[in-house]
């Protein structure tokens, strides 16, 4: 709700379900680093070890709850060097919830779920149907009025962008809805959860004419486009020039104004970032958890129209 007030064009949440099937607003399929689940001595024998993306992983999972057991359970900052003040007082939202966020804002402000770990919940959460996360996730979208193609009367109505790192989950999303996608791109050393392809594969000319079919973007990592060297940039790689030669948005993530995620060349100025990457590099749109700060530069460098 403060994104809203403080003047996002979209919200954006990761979307996983909970062992009953119902989808909720959760990053991290563990609940350890935003949750206070370690202080309820009733899930003490929950915490145990699984396999995602292909390393082992020790905590409490999210499939390993109901939605009546996560709604005991309240959020709090992972970060330590940010305000500690709200940690136990919200609860865990669902996707329905989320949207409804949206939806009751007091003008339009547009969605951006994510599809998050699809392989990992499908394999862990069965739905009575024999349905997916995938197939629940977009009769959600459509029970409450999603749809339209990008820039449509009905887009703009409810703007929506569907995001994954699983290019499958894309391209069968597609098959159900026409709403546009973003397909996410990891850092260079992690494969993709489903098809298990490199950087280099899914950033190749090949690639990028096949999954421009089915999205009207990427979002890879900042530091995938321009890397970083001792926090310093270094040179620019293709991939937006790329992106944009075959009509497909950059939506860069993620941007955050502490000192710890800018890189020297900024001189502990988010301001100066977003000139970078707005003016220099010509993203189409980007993910930041400072929305103040985001509005508040497109407010200072955009010309006041004449009376």
């Amino acid at each position: 709700m403060r994104a809203i007030d403080e003047g996002a064009d979209f919200i954006e949440t990761d979307i996983l379900a909970t062992k009953d099937g119902v989808l909720i607003c959760m990053h991290d399929v563990t609940l350890d680093a935003t949750t206070d689940v370690a202080d309820h001595k009733e899930f003490a024998d929950r915490k145990r070890t699984l396999e995602v993306q292909w390393q082992n992983i020790t905590g409490w999972f999210v499939i390993d709850f109901t939605l009546e057991e996560i709604k005991t359970l309240r959020a709090k900052q992972r970060y330590p060097f940010r305000d500690q003040s709200h940690n136990g007082v919200s609860r865990i939202i669902t996707f329905e919830e989320y949207i409804a966020i949206a939806l009751n804002a007091d003008r339009i402000v547009g969605i951006y779920p994510e599809i998050k770990n699809p392989v990992f919940i499908n394999k862990h959460v069965k739905w009575a149907d024999g349905k997916t996360i995938e197939d629940r996730f977009i009769e959600i979208l459509k029970n409450y009025g999603y749809k339209g193609k990008y820039m449509t009367e009905d887009w703009l109505k409810q703007p929506l962008f569907i995001q994954s790192f699983a290019p499958t989950s894309l391209v069968y999303v597609s098959s159900l809805i026409d709403s546009p996608k973003v397909f996410l791109i990891d850092d260079v050393t992690v494969l993709t959860e489903d098809t298990k392809q490199t950087y280099d594969e899914i950033t190749s000319d090949a690639y990028l004419d096949y999954i421009k079919d089915y999205v009207v973007g990427i979002g890879p990592w900042k530091d995938t486009i321009v890397p970083p060297v001792n926090n310093k940039l270094s040179t620019p790689t293709d991939l937006i020039a790329k992106a944009h030669v075959r009509g497909l948005q950059v939506h860069p993530y993620t941007f955050r104004n502490e000192n710890q995620f800018l890189h020297f060349n900024f001189f502990q100025d988010p301001y100066a970032e977003y000139q970078y990457w707005i003016n220099k590099m010509g993203v189409d749109g980007l993910f930041t958890d400072f929305t103040g700060s985001l509005h508040r530069y497109q407010e200072w460098t955009t010309p006041k129209k004449n009376n």
